[in-house]
Formats: structure tokens, C-alpha cells, sequence
């Protein structure tokens, strides 16, 4: 059996504590000035937008897991060399709802809300037996649809937010535009500004994954003030290979005329899914790694909709994030961030974040248990029919590694090639990827940006070169830096003219957080922006730009 991606990096010991990246913060509604150090390019014009969890407890009550925190929204805004912090809390409902009632009455993924202690006794046994609203605690990314930023999570509710003020709109619900039950938090856009995502059907046919469009903005429409998904369809279901065993996604592969939807090891149990509540369960248990079953690969054609006859498998392999994709002369090439062991989303408890030092977290060792991310290429031979022969590698290609091998009619086994060199483990693998998406998503591209783990959060960036594997580094001891995000200069004539940005926080010391900027051609730093706030460890990241 080949070691698996997790034991190929260092173990780790002695780390420090990093319970202050998940600790409850403030908000700072109203833009504070920060202090520049450096230089802040006075071309960079517009908003950079981050989410994640930022408050763990309502009174007495506290949340279990990490993704559980309510959603906090961050703004840095630059302009001519200047930045502003500032920040608020996503007003959902279960933000409203557990305010006001000083405890936590809604249930998020890893945490489940205990009847209301006042009920009689009858009235809490019953309670147990419905099944609970989702959440709209939306605190994974910024989307756009149709021009209008939302916030998103994993369940069927988006909500929209002004991308200026951070003030939270009104509350979205996919199932009343299309029939899926929940959506990703990981869209994909095209070149017409069209939106497309994948969600989740279930009914008495079966299980399906839908990858979902949404129309660009109308030209010359009046602009409401208002959520509009109007136009949104399903363009295509692809039904679970096993209906009571669907498998989990968190995002998946578009190109200029394809979307590959991979369907891999980490089942949903809907039986366990339906029993939680009764039990008393919460979400994260109903998620398993199940490495009997193999990755499968499913090749829809984006402007028809229509799914191939041929069945693409690989190794069992978890993903979380996609890199890019692009077709090359007959053939499909993904890039993504995998994984060989998907245990590794329930491990993210409150409790095992805020162990106290690093004797404590050898301990425990979480760390060295959890699952290491690396960047592969899959290959995938876009025309195979009867004529192709069996048991011969179709990737005739002279600058791929990776393999695909006709194996039975209408099946095709894929092997992947490593998109990275052995330096890369040292730096406990990678995840958060991110690409000059405006110009080269879904094209060939040559560069990547993305967060280190030698930690239980990202610890260092990194930019890797997908032509030569050859890495540039930032990485300095007890800063903790979030997703880069890459912005192209004004007249920038290469794929990395531009910068990166990225928040850096620090458990080491109170409220000394900085916006870093980095020279995307040489990984160095320009400038930063210096804001005396304590921001938690976050999720993803967009920059809005001013124009």
C-alpha cells in the first residue's frame, strides 16, 4: 500500500498554543485607520472581504466544534495607500435568536442546541423528534450572484450583505429558486458573469448532486435592492452512486467547457442523518471516511448539461479545494488539493484548538493525526469510446506524469501526479488554494498561492510554480497567515503581476493584527497595515475591487 500523504509529512511537537485564534472577538462597525509599515500599492482600489467564526458562546452555553462560531465579517479597504479595519458580526437568525435569549437555541453543525429547559417535560421529549431548521450562520466565504455579494455557508441558506457597510440583508433560500437542498460555499464564475454551484436533491428517486447556474446580471435591468436568483437552474443531476451513502463535497472542477463533479469517500449516513436528532447527535458524527469505496470522477459538458457515459475512478482520496482546470488538446487537467485519509473535519472541536501548550497538544496529538493536503494533477482523456484500447495509458501527452487507463468498457482508472517536490512536506502540505482566477481560471496557468499547515491552522505562504514545482516561501515563527488572495495590477501583462494579500494574526501577542502585502512576482513584502484588533482564525476571502 502507498504511504499516504499524511505520513510522507514531519511529525510535529512542541507546538504552541493557538486557543487565542479561537477565542470570541468584538466587532468593529465603523471603519478605525491602521498603521502603514512599508509600502500599500496606491493601484490597489476596493474591499478585502473575510469570513469565519467569531463568536463561540451565548451566556453559559459554548459551541463544540470550530466551524460552529457565528459568522464574523472583516473588511480591509484600500485605497491610495491607505487602509480602514472593520468588522461586524453576521446578524442571522441564529445569531438573533441566540442573543436574545442569552443561550444557544439553534443547532450548527458540531453543536446541538438543547430543548428550551421551560418546556414541560412532554414538550422537550418531542422536540427531540424534529427534524431542525438549517442554519444561516453563513461564516465560510463572499460569493456573488448577479453582481450582489452574499455570505455562505454549507446548508440551503445564503445571506446578502453589503459589500461597503457590512450591514446583513435578507436571508436566501436556494429551494426556493431551484430544487436543491443545500449549496456550496465554493461557486464557480465564467468569463460572461454567470454563476455556478452544485447543491444537493433527495427524494424517493434517489440521491442526486446538482450542479446549479445562475445567470449573469440582465443588462440595463433596473438594480433592487433585493436578493435575485431569478433565472437559476439546474443544468444537471447526477445521481449518488449509492443513494443511502452520498458522499460530502465542499467544492468542485470547472474548465472553459467542462465541470467534473468528484464524488469521493467521505459518506453522508442519511439513516444516522435522520436519527441524530432523536439521539441527540450532532452533525459532524454523520460524516465517515470510508476508503473501501473508490474516487469517482463525473464529466459534464457546462454549456449542455449534458453528463458522459464514461466512469472515471481513482485511488480513494479526500478533497476539499480545487486548484484549477483547463483542457489541453484532448484532455481535461485538474488541480487539487487531496488528501489520503478523510478523518480529519470532526477533529476540529473547540476543545482540541484550545489545548493549553504544546506538551498538551503532543498529547492528544491532533496535529500529527490530522490528514495532510497535497497538490495533485489528474488527467482525464475526454474521448473514450469502443474503439479506445484497454489497459494502455491514454495520456500520450509528454509533459504529464499522471496516468489514465481504459480498464473496462466505459471505465476509465486515473493515477495522479504530484504537483509539488519533496520541499513541499516540510511544510506539513498545503491547502486554501488560490490562482489569478479573473484571468486564468479554467485556463492553462502556471502559478498557484495557498497556506502551509506545519500547524493545526496554516502557518506560513506559499507560491508554488506548477511548471518547474519549484516553491517561494513566507514563513515567519507565531504568525498564523489566512487564505492569499491574489490582485492583479492594473496593466499587468503576466499571470503574477500583481499582489497578495493575506491577514496575519498571532497568538502571541493581544490585538496585533496586520494586513500583509506581498509582491506576487517574488513573494516578498511590499507593505503592511497594522490594525490593533483580535481577529479569530477565519475561512475564505475575496477582494472586491473598486474599479
Amino acid at each position: 500500500r502507498l504511504v499516504s500523504s499524511r505520513q510522507r509529512c514531519p511529525q510535529a511537537s512542541g507546538l504552541e498554543s493557538i486557543a487565542p485564534l479561537v477565542s470570541t472577538a468584538e466587532e468593529t462597525p465603523h471603519p478605525i485607520t491602521t498603521t502603514i509599515k512599508g509600502t500599500i500599492p496606491t493601484w490597489i482600489n476596493g474591499s478585502f472581504l473575510r469570513n469565519g467564526p467569531g463568536k463561540f458562546e451565548f451566556g453559559e452555553d459554548r459551541y463544540t466544534h470550530w466551524f460552529d462560531g457565528m459568522a464574523m465579517m472583516h473588511r480591509f479597504h484600500i485605497c491610495e495607500g491607505n487602509v480602514t479595519y472593520s468588522s461586524r458580526f453576521l446578524r442571522s437568525d441564529s445569531y438573533v435568536l441566540n442573543s436574545e435569549r442569552n443561550r444557544i437555541v439553534v443547532s450548527e453543525f458540531g453543536t446541538l442546541a438543547m430543548p428550551d429547559p421551560c418546556k414541560n417535560i412532554f414538550a422537550r421529549f418531542f422536540s427531540r423528534f424534529t427534524i431542525p431548521k438549517a442554519t444561516d450562520n453563513a461564516g465560510v466565504n463572499f460569493v456573488k450572484y448577479k453582481g450582489d455579494y452574499y455570505v455562505s455557508t454549507e446548508t440551503n441558506y445564503m445571506r446578502r450583505v453589503d459589500p461597503q457597510s457590512l450591514e446583513t440583508k435578507e436571508k436566501v433560500d436556494w429551494s426556493q429558486y431551484v430544487a436543491v437542498n443545500a449549496a456550496t460555499a465554493h461557486p464557480h464564475y465564467d468569463r460572461d458573469g454567470a454563476t455556478y454551484n452544485m447543491g444537493n436533491s433527495y427524494g424517493t428517486s434517489g440521491f442526486f448532486y446538482n450542479i446549479i447556474r445562475v445567470p449573469p446580471p440582465e443588462e440595463n435591468a433596473a438594480k433592487e435592492d433585493s436578493e435575485d436568483l431569478n433565472g437559476a437552474q439546474v443544468i444537471c443531476s447526477i445521481q449518488a452512486s449509492e443513494s443511502r451513502k452520498p458522499s460530502y463535497f465542499h467544492s468542485f472542477v470547472m474548465s472553459e467547457n467542462y465541470i467534473v463533479f468528484v464524488e469521493q469517500p467521505i459518506k453522508l449516513d442519511l439513516l444516522k442523518f435522520m436519527l441524530y436528532r432523536i439521539a441527540g447527535k450532532s452533525f459532524h458524527k454523520v460524516m465517515t471516511w470510508d476508503p473501501t469505496y473508490e474516487t469517482i470522477f463525473h464529466l459534464v459538458n457546462r454549456h449542455t448539461g449534458k453528463k458522459s457515459e464514461v466512469k472515471y475512478c481513482a485511488a480513494p482520496m479526500f478533497t476539499l479545494h480545487q486548484i484549477n482546470a483547463f483542457e489541453d488538446s484532448g484532455f481535461l487537467v485538474m488541480d487539487m488539493c487531496c488528501g489520503d485519509d478523510g478523518e480529519v473535519i470532526a477533529d476540529y472541536t473547540l476543545e482540541n484548538l484550545r489545548r493549553d501548550t504544546g506538551e498538551e497538544m503532543d498529547k492528544v496529538n491532533f496535529y500529527n493525526s490530522m490528514c495532510r493536503n497535497l497538490p495533485r494533477r489528474y488527467v482525464l482523456p475526454l474521448s473514450v469510446d469502443e474503439e479506445t484500447p484497454l489497459d494502455q495509458n491514454l495520456v500520450t501527452l509528454p509533459n504529464y506524469k499522471a496516468t489514465a487507463k481504459k480498464t473496462n468498457p466505459g471505465e476509465v482508472y486515473m493515477t495522479h501526479e504530484e504537483l509539488h517536490d519533496d520541499e513541499l512536506l516540510q511544510y506539513g502540505g498545503l491547502e486554501f488554494p488560490q490562482i489569478n482566477y479573473d484571468q486564468y481560471n479554467g485556463r492553462p496557468y502556471r502559478y498557484f498561492y495557498a497556506c502551509g499547515f506545519g500547524h493545526v491552522f496554516g502557518d506560513s505562504l506559499l507560491k508554488m510554480d506548477v511548471h518547474t514545482k519549484e516553491l517561494k516561501v513566507w514563513r515567519y515563527p507565531g504568525f498564523f497567515p489566512s487564505e492569499p488572495v491574489f490582485v492583479a495590477s492594473p496593466r499587468a501583462t503576466e499571470e503574477d503581476d500583481g499582489v497578495v494579500l493575506s491577514v496575519i494574526i498571532t497568538p502571541r501577542e493581544e490585538k496585533s493584527t496586520f494586513l500583509l502585502v506581498l509582491d506576487a512576482k517574488t513573494f516578498t513584502e511590499l507593505g503592511r497595515a497594522e490594525v490593533p484588533v483580535n481577529i479569530p482564525y477565519g475561512t475564505h476571502g475575496v477582494f472586491n475591487g473598486m474599479g
